[in-house]
């Protein structure tokens, strides 16, 4: 039998390299004869960059940037196999886990840091950018990390704006004469799976606001600075920004990302699995086995295991799950194309063994997979 591996990373234990290593090892000892495809995913999120260097040959490249608060911190990026194409991962560089939750300072936070890693890219001569923007602290509109790449931002005085919400409120021109003349000649992929306009009552501050630090009487105030910089770079650009699904998506970034980086905004998945080739791989597999850390109604919302068992489902191909553990509504998947589940733990009083022992007990469930169904 082909059997294609195509696990994403089982967040907090386990990567996604390592996930597909051991659904190996499972399945050799069940069978060792089958013929074994190895092609781990991610959805843009967390461990996309680790995933897509490990899985290309590429390379990671350690650096110092600014973080949200201003602060200089270490990061990375990553440079894919093809030696054109580099990946970011916003939550790495202006990223809530980087900050204390019990005293969060969103009216501070800047996204300059992203800036600064585009243009140290760019200085590698990488033109191709897939960057996911998922996990972030900011709320700036992306006006940080257009200052980094040279964009000119005046307030009704003409005088630079401060960054954060302050600059976000105050700001009045923006002049692209000196932005970094080599995003003309790039290409930008944003990994973007929220549709989240840039202002209103379901846009980037009312919805993911709170989660930042903003309480109640501050969320109305910030949302009309975003509403004024949407106008304005609807009324520049003469396209309705604002107003595109995703637009509000990390705090603005996703319309600062179309207005100054001319970027696309794409499912994170599709963005995975169309630069591995994902439909061609499909090609002459017999089993696909793909696998997250917890499956539940999310799953759904093109997930990298869902997204997986959509393509395969199109080429016929059951689609075999490995899970830390069931969520919510789970049943949803089957719908999908995902045959049956193997959760490592059925309750979660045994999350932390299973995260301790994910190892073992995903070549177990592995083995389980090919005893069960085809022996």
């Amino acid at each position: 039998m082909n059997i294609l591996i195509s696990p994403q990373a089982f967040k907090g234990s386990i990567s996604a390299i390592e996930v597909a290593n051991n659904i190996e090892k499972g399945i050799i000892k069940a069978n060792p004869n089958h013929n074994i495809i190895k092609l781990p995913v991610a959805d843009g999120g967390d461990n996309t960059l680790d995933t897509l260097v490990g899985v290309t040959k590429g390379k990671i490249y350690e650096t110092t940037a600014t973080g949200p608060d201003g602060k200089k911190i270490k990061t990375k990026w990553g440079a894919l196999g093809d030696n054109k194409t580099a990946v970011i991962e916003m939550a790495k560089i202006s990223g809530l886990t980087l900050m204390d939750r019990n005293n969060l300072k969103p009216y501070t936070y800047t996204t300059y840091g992203m800036g600064e890693v585009i243009k140290e890219c760019l200085n590698y001569g990488f033109n191709n950018f897939i960057i996911g923007i998922g996990g972030s602290a900011t709320n700036d509109g992306g006006l940080g990390m257009a200052e980094a790449l040279g964009a000119i931002l005046k307030d009704k005085n003409n005088k630079p704006i401060k960054r954060g919400i302050k600059g976000l409120g105050s700001l009045n021109t923006i002049d692209l004469k000196n932005i970094d003349k080599r995003i003309r000649n790039s290409s930008f992929q944003i990994a973007c799976d929220v549709n989240n306009p840039l202002y209103g009552p379901n846009g980037a501050t009312y919805i993911f606001g709170p989660q930042k630090g903003f309480n109640s009487k501050e969320i109305e105030l910030i949302d009309s600075y975003m509403k004024n910089y949407g106008n304005l770079i609807d009324s520049i650009s003469k396209k309705e920004i604002s107003k595109h699904p995703g637009s509000g998506a990390a705090g603005g970034i996703g319309a600062a990302a179309m207005y100054f980086l001319n970027a696309k905004l794409k499912s994170g998945s599709g963005i995975v699995l169309d630069y591995l080739e994902f439909t061609k791989h499909c090609q002459n597999i017999d089993i696909v086995i793909t696998g997250e850390g917890q499956i539940d109604f999310q799953t759904i919302n093109n997930k990298a295991p869902i997204a997986v068992a959509r393509i395969a489902k199109k080429h016929q191909i059951p689609v075999f799950a490995i899970c830390g553990i069931l969520g919510k509504d789970y049943q949803k998947v089957y719908k999908e194309g995902i045959k049956k589940i193997y959760p490592l733990c059925n309750n979660e009083k045994d999350i932390e063994y299973s995260i301790n022992n994910a190892n073992k007990l995903i070549q177990d469930k592995a083995y389980s997979i090919i005893k069960d169904n085809f022996i």
